[in-house]
């Protein structure tokens, strides 16, 4: 058996229900996500990398289910037919052996396999999403404690109406033909949930005050961007007493005599070590960052705070940047709708006739395009590096922009689109993006890789770090 280890694939937020023949459709389960391996024992780790075979003792009957196998997929705590979260979560904070076993007989979790890694040896996360599926089902036995995820294909909106109507929290839609992406969170896979909700850090809280005299007012709430924190709002509603209680004895010891969050609302704030994870439902995302009408949810103990990121808010937090530097009553580019657009994979090319002549690489992804600017051009020679700064991400209506950007306004000059076409997604992650162009001009595979401690060309952002890349066409082979 072998002794790699791979992180989870994650997914994407879609906007609304939808249907395609080109993706398929399973329910998503609010549980604890866990890669199994099973080998002569068994392993089941969380995203964070715990080791949760011993907390669910009863979900080693996996190992003789699917032998020589390594799954992803989700442990679930069902209650009379329905999912019970916090039970699942005091299961898994468990450390008592005799209360472990105890737990295992009357409160028994369920593995829900979705994906297959892995087979006697051999990695499978090369072949497309209805491949994998297959041997999932040809290698993976059923059992009391192991079932396989059921997929549909097609019709999204009907069987999300289904899932929510029996209580769940929507369903996962994966599109074929797709890879298995370790540890990039992929445009391939995208969550349709009844609620939006977001994973946060809590940096900080407020005082308290009439009934929550003794407590705290509203968490202060941020995401992890790199090593920095982006401020996203606070939330003072959905918390009970025992809630308010269990929270504040977490938060105590992590006080911090210094500001851990800059850019927060003015107030009285006591400032903790970022340490803990939230869930938060929400109604939308406004213009400048913020969570609207926020509502606590839970703790989740089972997440990191380095994996809660600006994505999950998806194209509006995104587009942000954008938005700010650009007076649109003076600028003819379009200022894009602040919301994710679909699952695509079409990319532009721009000639730039600006102060400096340069050109713009822009790849649709996460409901927006992915931009970098190129002072030497797209290399035409394999193994040929150029220069690529990596600039804000522009909105989907720049596929198809040409104008002239008058001059005292951002990036003043003419941008005529030079090539234009769609891509393929090798691998994409935050230190390397590799695709294969189909475009009347550029075609073939080509590679961008991060410079470390990048973040001084021309274009780049002045409030980031490492938007230096190389970009250089890595020949078909």
């Amino acid at each position: 058996m072998t002794v790699a280890r791979y992180a989870p694939m994650l997914a994407r937020t879609a906007e609304a229900p939808f249907s395609s023949p080109d993706w398929i459709f399973e329910v998503k389960w609010d549980g604890i996500r866990a890669v199994a391996y099973a080998g002569e024992t068994l392993s089941l780790l969380s995203r964070n990398g715990k080791e949760m075979a011993g907390q669910f003792p009863e979900l080693a009957e996996i190992r003789d289910l699917a032998p020589g196998c390594v799954l992803d997929g989700e442990i679930v705590l069902l209650r009379d037919g329905r999912n019970d979260i916090q039970a699942l979560l005091t299961r898994f904070q468990e450390t008592g052996p005799r209360q472990i076993e105890a737990d295992s007989l009357r409160l028994p979790v369920t593995f829900v396999a979705f994906d297959i890694l892995e087979a006697d040896g051999t990695p499978l996360i090369r072949l497309p999403v209805e491949e994998r599926r297959r041997i999932l089902e040809q290698r993976v036995k059923e059992g009391k404690f192991l079932v396989r995820s059921v997929a549909i294909r097609g019709d999204g909106e009907r069987y999300y109406a289904e899932a929510v109507k029996r209580g769940l929290e929507g369903v996962m839609a994966k599109r074929l033909g797709s890879l298995y992406e370790p540890g990039v969170r992929s445009d391939a896979w995208l969550k349709v949930k009844a609620i939006r909700t977001c994973d946060c850090v809590v940096f900080g809280y407020t005082r308290g005050e009439g009934a929550r005299a003794g407590s705290f007012g509203a968490l202060v709430l941020g995401l992890c961007e790199g090593k920095q924190g982006v401020y996203i709002g606070r939330v003072g509603t959905g918390f009970d007493d025992a809630a308010l209680a269990s929270l504040l004895a977490v938060l105590e010891p992590l006080r911090s005599d210094e500001p851990t969050l800059a850019d927060a609302e003015r107030g009285e704030i006591t400032w903790v070590r970022p340490r803990m994870v939230v869930e938060v439902a929400y109604q939308a995302v406004t213009r400048d960052g913020r969570l609207r009408m926020p509502r606590f949810l839970r703790a989740r103990t089972d997440k990191a705070p380095e994996d809660c990121t600006p994505d999950q808010l998806g194209a509006v937090r995104n587009l942000l940047l954008y938005q700010a530097r650009r007076d649109f009553s003076m600028t003819p580019e379009p200022k894009g709708k602040g919301e994710a657009g679909g699952a695509g994979n079409s990319f532009v090319v721009h000639e730039h006739r600006a102060r400096h002549l340069h050109w713009d690489l822009r790849m649709e992804r996460d409901g927006v395009l992915k931009s970098w600017a190129i002072p030497k051009g797209i290399p035409g020679a394999v193994g040929e590096k150029h220069l690529a700064v990596a600039t804000e991400d522009h909105p989907l209506e720049y596929l198809t922009f040409e104008g002239t950007i008058p001059e005292g306004e951002y990036g003043a000059g003419t941008e005529a689109i030079w090539d234009t076409g769609t891509y393929d997604t090798l691998h994409w992650d935050g230190g390397k993006v590799e695709v294969f162009f189909h475009g009347r001009r550029l075609s073939g595979r080509y590679a961008l890789i991060r410079f470390r401690g990048g973040g001084k060309g021309r274009y780049a952002r002045k409030d980031a770090e490492g938007k230096d890349w190389l970009i250089f066409k890595a020949g078909d082979e």
